[in-house]
């Protein structure tokens, strides 16, 4: 006579770092919101970049302007684009209640955020340093004949592209940080646009010295410093501006982070 066996229950599988990411991968390009801010912050960018080039004339009063942030202008309407995305990575899930399920899944809860900001971080400044670089070829195309002419090898040139990929990315993952701070899709816009576009501006007109020392450090202010192959006047050095961006990002994933913390959901 023979005993009968029990099925060994499979077993779930380990809950790694890995795994997560690769959640948050899936769950980002899955989305058709994704491919929207995309390809819209692309088209932003290289659209503006090829005006900037068809249309420039030595005479045309822009020759004082550096080359690289002539080319990039469109960065600033692409920048907000992807604003957007990194808020709709965090407050989005919130709006959908697809949070609950992340956090179910991942009970540990910060290892979801940090996935979400390393991946959109990752395919940002990946994203942002094509783009610069394909706007920058051809717009030269453009000025090849003009006082705006420029290459890769141009002192600064290279280190320009690269901080304005930077600056665009920091400025996302603090809008995905504020995403997440306040939950709301149309909050986290309205902060990003209220606090970190305008603020700072009306700032800047304020008849204190401190406050334009002040003004440098602000997110918008230190990209713009990022992504100029020349100094700017008045503005700050690209290590400190590279610093105050990493330290405004890190500022706005502490909090989301805090109350992940503290919070039931």
């Amino acid at each position: 006579m023979t005993t009968p066996t029990t099925p060994t229950p499979l077993s779930a599988p380990t809950l790694t770092h890995a795994r997560v990411l690769r959640s948050e991968w899936h769950k980002l390009w899955t989305v058709r919101s994704t491919w929207i801010t995309v390809l819209t912050a692309t088209a932003l960018v290289l659209g503006v970049g090829i005006l900037m080039g068809a249309t420039y004339t030595s005479d045309g009063g822009d020759s004082d302007v550096d080359t690289v942030v002539l080319t990039l202008y469109g960065s600033q309407l692409g920048g907000i684009a992807l604003a957007v995305l990194g808020i709709l990575v965090t407050a989005g899930e919130y709006a959908t209640g697809m949070i609950r399920a992340s956090l179910t899944a991942v009970p540990r809860r910060l290892p979801v955020l940090w996935a979400k900001a390393a991946v959109f971080t990752a395919v940002t400044f990946t994203l942002t340093s094509a783009t610069a670089l394909l706007t920058f070829l051809t717009a030269q195309l453009f000025l090849s004949d003009t006082d705006q002419a420029a290459s890769l090898t141009d002192d600064g040139v290279l280190a320009a592209l690269a901080g304005n990929a930077a600056g665009v990315t920091l400025l996302g993952v603090l809008a995905l940080g504020l995403g997440a701070t306040l939950r709301s899709v149309p909050g986290a816009i309205g902060a990003f646009v209220g606090g970190v576009l305008i603020v700072p501006e009306i700032l800047g007109m304020l008849p204190y010295e401190a406050m334009d020392t002040a003004v440098r450090y602000f997110p918008t202010q230190a990209a713009g410093a990022l992504g100029s192959a020349t100094p700017l006047p008045g503005a700050a050095s690209p290590g400190a501006a590279l610093l105050a961006l990493l330290l405004w990002a890190a500022a706005s994933l502490a909090v989301p982070a805090l109350l992940l913390k503290r919070r039931d959901v």
